[in-house]
């Protein structure tokens, strides 16, 4: 009882930031008893729901806006946690690749630094940050939805079905590309480069961070003003996928010789139609 008292009696983002503190530390624990370095992607799709349903819970789940944030950040993380379960991704071994690279690449006593600085501390706050637009609409609990919410809300949802999409058919095309290897023959391809991806090299990518700026907007709808501190988290994730973006085409390009062809023909990020090869 005690506990629940000083759970309703305390701002709901200081103990979001000391829940963040204690997966971050448990991600980090585990890494370091396991050897894998992909605890935090097996949250990924898990926490932004649960922190966003926090935020709505506060008020007693009485509030139009929270609700619908709410609501939306668990469509988003049922869909991803079923994406990243058929890969394997909740298996033993089923690390991202990508880790493996960087470990090769700065040697692991570095690689050990960057665990308990990026993967498990900076990774877990930033899966606090991507929603703390609901802090914002919390501290302005009672304002009605508007417009601006409605819009918000169309725009998740169309990015949302464009990332399911893009994931759809990439996982078509890498299940068919391994049973084809299976059986003794050659792929056609090593990379998708049809559907989305004939716009896009990373259409899923691209929806992900702008599911998060969607949501950001409803932090304006609120009242918390055009330009607030809540942008930080859509801000720092477009950051990262800057970076993990290069890092998987840098991968790509040597597996692949004719990568970089597609560079030169499709649009990094934002869909655009393709360019004369």
């Amino acid at each position: 009882m005690q506990m629940l008292e000083l759970y309703r009696s305390t701002d709901p983002l200081t103990t979001a930031l000391w829940a963040a503190g204690g997966l971050a530390l448990l991600c980090w624990l585990l890494s370091l008893a396991t050897k894998e370095y992909s605890w935090v992607d097996r949250l990924w799709s898990v926490t932004p729901p649960l922190f966003s349903i926090h935020f709505a819970g506060y008020v007693g789940f009485s509030d139009a806006r929270l609700n619908l944030m709410a609501a939306l950040t668990v469509l988003w993380g049922v869909r991803l946690t079923y994406n990243f379960a058929r890969k394997g991704g909740y298996k033993a071994g089923g690390e991202d690749y990508r880790w493996e690279e960087i470990q090769a690449k700065i040697g692991p006593v570095w690689f050990q630094v960057l665990n308990a600085t990026f993967l498990a501390p900076f990774q877990n706050y930033l899966l606090l940050f991507i929603v703390v637009p609901s802090y914002a609409a919390y501290q302005l609990a009672g304002t009605p939805l508007n417009a601006l919410d409605y819009a918000a809300a169309i725009a998740f949802i169309l990015f949302f079905i464009g990332e399911s999409v893009a994931d759809q058919q990439q996982w078509t095309f890498q299940t068919a590309k391994y049973a084809a290897i299976a059986r003794g023959e050659t792929p056609e391809a090593g990379f998708i480069t049809t559907g989305l991806f004939r716009y896009s090299r990373h259409p899923n990518f691209f929806c992900e961070q702008a599911i998060w700026w969607s949501y950001y907007l409803f932090s304006i709808a609120a009242g918390a003003g055009w330009l607030n501190w809540t942008i930080a988290g859509a801000a720092v994730l477009s950051l990262l996928f800057q970076g993990s973006t290069g890092l998987t085409e840098k991968i790509s390009a040597r597996k692949y010789p004719t990568y970089a062809q597609y560079q030169k023909s499709t649009s990094r990020l934002m869909p655009w139609f393709p360019r004369p090869g």
